[in-house]
């Protein structure tokens, strides 16, 4: 039981670590938070501060995620099994919780995407780079980052049925997918209204105001 709260708060604490709000802070000398669609996630730096500022946070975001996983590995001496996935899991997923409600910012941070892509390569790296290219590639075809993200999800819980590790990392997949999905309701709403920002409208901007 120890074990789970010191993975839980691991994950949780690096988590908190916003980068688009402390990159935003020290070098466009903005609050992201304030911009575009008001959150600290990478899709919305990429749309409030170009692609290239969007690209860096959500690498860094998602190293959140793999780091989480790596340190649990390393110190707690698990791997992906029956055994060790609850505790894997348990802190990739805390990190999730640390980016979208970082105490510090009064609980108010992005939506998890980027760090989720992280777990996935620190869980097993092919899982990872099969999981990064559903995105991107849905994202390009639909042209919008929240159905990408559908497609990552479903791949989140198709990949740890495969697995085979037991129902505990089943249950945590599938919450953590439908916090995402509850989270992306907005997005979903201005697609079938017209109005959420295009990928390839992103793109095409040198700067964004």
């Amino acid at each position: 039981m120890q074990d789970i709260f010191i993975v839980i708060a691991l994950g949780y604490l690096l988590g908190n670590f916003q980068t688009s709000y402390i990159l935003g802070k020290l070098i466009k000398k903005v609050d992201i938070r304030t911009l575009g669609r008001g959150n600290a996630g990478a899709s919305n730096a990429v749309e409030s501060l170009g692609w290239k500022f969007g690209i860096v946070v959500a690498f860094l975001d998602a190293f959140k995620g793999l780091l989480a996983v790596l340190l649990v590995r390393y110190f707690f001496e698990v791997s992906l099994d029956v055994q060790g996935a609850p505790l894997l899991y348990l802190a990739g997923y805390s990190a999730v919780l640390g980016h979208i409600f970082p105490f510090f910012m009064n609980f108010k941070g992005g939506k998890g995407t980027a760090t989720l892509v992280g777990i996935m390569f620190g869980l097993n790296p092919w899982f990872g780079i099969l999981g990064l290219a559903i995105i991107i590639i849905i994202t390009f075809i639909s042209d919008y980052v929240a159905v990408g993200t559908v497609g990552l999800l479903l791949w989140m819980i198709a990949g740890t049925l495969y697995f085979n590790i037991g129902w505990i990392p089943i249950v945590i997949a599938i919450l953590g997918s439908l916090l995402s999905i509850y989270l992306h309701l907005p997005n979903f709403k201005r697609i079938k209204n017209k109005d959420e920002g295009r990928l390839s409208l992103v793109l095409k901007r040198k700067k964004v105001a």
